[in-house]
């Protein structure tokens, strides 16, 4: 599942009359970038969600053909990260799904990451596994971290502390049996992550690569810049 329905507040004023997935980033739509590699990595059906300016979001993938878009709408209500994929999940099956954000942006170095992702995923021991940033090296970010990656790959919020290493990349993969016992409406998936770590069952794999944060219209030329980089280590 792909969400593409956020208002973008901070792309303001570009996201007046274009929504933020359609923002244009080194010649290719952020909504494209996610897409083309969920393609690469195998993916063959894709649930899109769409709230704020919907109608053009929808123009657009009517010209994509891998991976199969279904569009799930929220015209009626913008339902959040977690009510977004409830309302989704006849679209979605029972099987555990890759849940990406449309904005999640990065320059890969080493693994593909979706792919080391899928690589990594365990269910006999795992409820989440999320994709990691490296805190220091994201290009844009300016927060104190969401995460630390205990040896064993599990993962415990920042809480108190000043700062953590990791961040929430935009994509994780999920089961579905999670949003059982969850509100109705409008929810952030941050209920599932922190009853995943309740249960020990939050895990985290490191991205190969540089993270892009592309939160404002100042973001996007320098993460053009990086995407256009000659290789070099992360």
């Amino acid at each position: 599942m792909v969400l593409a329905a956020g208002l973008g507040q901070r792309m303001r004023p570009i996201t007046d009359t274009l929504p933020k997935p359609l923002v244009t980033i080194a010649g290719r739509t952020m909504l494209d970038h996610m897409l083309d590699r969920l393609a690469d990595a195998g993916i063959e059906e894709a649930v899109v969600n769409v709230h704020h300016l919907a109608g053009k979001v929808e123009a657009h993938l009517a010209g994509r053909a891998r991976p199969r878009i279904t569009i799930s709408d929220e015209r009626a209500e913008l339902l959040e990260t977690g009510g977004g994929v409830k309302k989704a999940l006849p679209l979605l099956g029972s099987a555990p799904f890759f849940h990406t954000n449309s904005d999640a942006l990065w320059r890969e170095t080493g693994r593909p990451a979706l792919a080391a992702l899928a690589q990594a995923w365990d269910p006999q021991r795992m409820d989440i596994l999320l994709l990691l940033a490296d805190r220091e090296t994201s290009l844009g970010f300016d927060g104190a971290g969401d995460f630390f990656l205990g040896d064993d790959g599990r993962l415990a919020r920042r809480g108190k502390a000043q700062s953590a290493p990791w961040i929430y990349a935009g994509v994780a993969i999920l089961k579905p049996a999670l949003f059982a016992d969850t509100p109705d409406g409008p929810f952030s998936l941050n209920l599932l992550f922190d009853r995943a770590i309740a249960a020990g069952r939050l895990y985290g794999e490191r991205l190969e690569g540089r993270w892009l944060h592309v939160g404002t219209p100042q973001a996007i030329a320098p993460a053009e810049a990086a995407l256009a980089a000659q290789p070099v280590d992360a």
